[in-house]
């Protein structure tokens, strides 16, 4: 079979993927200095693709790149028509779609110089992060051995590529376990997030999550799921608590642009009282409705491709 050659968009030029160069003297390439995005686009009930929030994608994307201290060569409007039109070429409703900025061939050592940076915006086909099964039943995760990084200590609300090294650990560290997903504490031993998702559990009734000021990344489908709980009604408290709530909750799920909204049903062996439970079907029924077009939000978050 023909291998098919996926489009991607490469400084203002639309490119074969297999086409693209990075040179192995990249500043980022050696000291993890990129800064990336992941965005949805699903194909839309009323026909055609839509982007999930994407000016909210790429207003991070452009925060992440000054946290670091360097600009983005282009603007959101640019990267707006770049990200249509690379689906398009692709002829794609449904995709994920990934904007990576990185830092080229320049001065080395770890501060760098004048290195011109480089953006690129992929597209590729991709089902349920964590499973179809995982989407219906939920998912089995453990609380990993390493720790997130302190405020001090990193730049918790930037996607920079380097930083996720500890996300890459946790995760592989789960799956030598034959599990999905693994749950990071913080320094103080408080839940924070997962390798790549923002943690929610729903005890007595009310839906829980870690405060803004956690060492998490303020997601924007965590965003989302808060919005759309205050739309349904549902009780939200944002505070920290630790692994015993977690074992005690009734309900608990992960949120991301890759994992939408997957179910918990297993937490280091102990099964949670129910997966879905009522709460977590709601929003994730809600949730995968909004990005298709339906409801009140959708014509405010949905960039029509």
């Amino acid at each position: 079979m023909a291998k098919i050659e996926t489009l991607a968009w490469l400084d203002g030029d639309i490119l074969p993927v297999q086409e693209i160069r990075v040179s192995p003297l990249a500043h980022s390439l050696h000291y993890g200095t990129g800064v990336f995005e992941g965005i949805r686009c699903y194909a839309q009930e009323a026909g055609g693709g839509g982007l999930f929030r994407l000016q909210d994608h790429l207003a991070r994307f452009f925060d992440s790149a000054r946290i670091l201290g360097y600009e983005i060569p282009y603007s959101a409007e640019e990267l707006t028509r770049a990200a249509r039109e690379v689906l398009r070429r692709n002829a794609m409703d449904t995709a994920y779609v990934r904007p990576l900025a990185w830092l080229g061939e320049g001065q080395m050592g770890v501060a760098g110089g004048a290195n011109p940076v480089h953006v690129m915006i992929a597209v590729w086909h991709w089902g349920a992060y964590l499973g179809e099964e995982g989407m219906r039943r939920g998912i089995r995760v453990h609380i990993s051995s390493y720790e997130r990084s302190t405020a001090n200590a990193s730049a918790q609300r930037a996607k920079i590529t380097g930083q996720y090294v500890t996300s890459f650990m946790a995760k592989r560290e789960a799956r030598a376990l034959g599990l999905d997903e693994s749950l990071l504490l913080d320094r103080d031993g408080y839940l924070s997030e997962a390798s790549g998702e923002n943690l929610f559990i729903v005890l007595r009734g009310v839906l829980c999550t870690a405060p803004d000021a956690s060492p998490i990344l303020h997601g924007i489908t965590r965003d989302t799921v808060l919005l759309l709980a205050g739309d349904l009604g549902i009780p939200v408290r944002l505070e920290r608590f630790a692994r015993g709530a977690l074992y005690a909750a009734e309900e608990a799920f992960l949120t991301g642009t890759a994992a939408e909204v997957t179910p918990i049903r297993e937490v280091g062996g102990r099964a949670l009282k129910a997966s879905p439970g009522p709460v977590t079907s709601a929003i994730q029924e809600t949730y995968l409705a909004l990005v298709r077009g339906k409801g009140a939000r959708a014509a405010q978050w949905i960039t029509r491709v």
